[in-house]
């Protein structure tokens, strides 16, 4: 299976570089599915219908949330018509959130199952990611009742992030880190076969801070007033993910690079 994840869609100038070259780079890289982070897609903050429906039609099939996931308050009944879009799956028992922290999906006879898990460290703290993650891994076992698992850690330090990769390495087939928007460079497969990135990095406009208009960050930052909300930058944007070959066989990752198209940083799309 060729798998593609991309991280965190930052309103518009994220959606339309998807829009414009996703459905061509999923041709040319014969990708049988494509994951996307859209918790910041709808003007930055968190995801409407509209929206989710433009991702779907650029070429996702399954967008994941995270810290933002609610900011539309109209996603609260979306999440749970949309059985493709997931939030995170460690909310306490009490909670009882609208929608699913996890799906299976099947592609071409195969099964892939995908997770979205919360951080807890310099973050609204929630469950257990640990104990969230054991459920879902434990109820859906990859070659067992998955043939591939992908978990979305949408989370803000990156220790903890690369704790749940090694905590899930040989037991899922991705691991990608999202919500610092920053592309890090460690891709790689785990000493037992699971493919792990820290951060994925954002689509939107780099010419930012985030994906944020950087004249109003630069000024909140440095005044220390809120004197202007924040607004996502309206520049080109760039993609940015990764590329991952899973082995249909034993469901771990054999192969992860980078991918990145569009205007900012440097353009890398693998080779096939």
């Amino acid at each position: 299976m060729r798998i593609a994840f991309f991280g965190d869609v930052v309103g518009r100038s994220g959606r339309e570089i998807l829009s414009s070259r996703l459905k061509n780079i999923r041709d040319n890289l014969n990708l049988d599915f494509v994951c996307i982070n859209g918790e910041n897609s709808a003007g930055g903050f968190g995801i409407n219908e509209k929206v989710a429906n433009e991702l779907f039609d650029a070429g996702a099939d399954c967008i994941t949330l995270g810290n933002h996931e609610w900011d539309q308050r109209e996603n609260l009944t979306l999440i749970e018509r949309e059985t493709r879009m997931l939030r995170a799956c460690n909310y306490p028992p009490l909670t009882q959130p609208p929608g699913r922290g996890a799906q299976l999906f099947n592609v071409g006879g195969f099964n892939i199952l995908v997770v979205s898990v919360m951080g807890r460290l310099y973050m609204d703290s929630l469950d257990c990611p640990y104990s969230a993650l054991e459920r879902e891994i434990s109820a859906c076992p990859l070659k067992d009742a998955a043939d591939c698992i992908i978990v979305d850690v949408h989370a803000e330090a990156t220790g903890e992030k690369q704790g749940i990769g090694h905590f899930l390495d040989g037991r899922v087939s991705l691991v990608v880190g999202t919500h610092t928007h920053v592309p890090t460079a460690d891709q790689r497969i785990l000493e037992h076969g699971t493919g792990y990135i820290t951060d994925l990095g954002m689509c939107g406009d780099y010419d930012s801070v985030l994906g944020m208009n950087k004249e109003i960050s630069v000024r909140r930052q440095s005044v220390r007033l809120p004197f202007m909300r924040h607004e996502p930058a309206t520049g080109r944007g760039m993609a940015c993910g990764v590329y991952a070959e899973i082995d249909n066989k034993t469901g771990l990752c054999t192969r992860i690079e980078p991918i990145r198209f569009g205007t900012g940083l440097v353009e890398t799309i693998p080779a096939i």
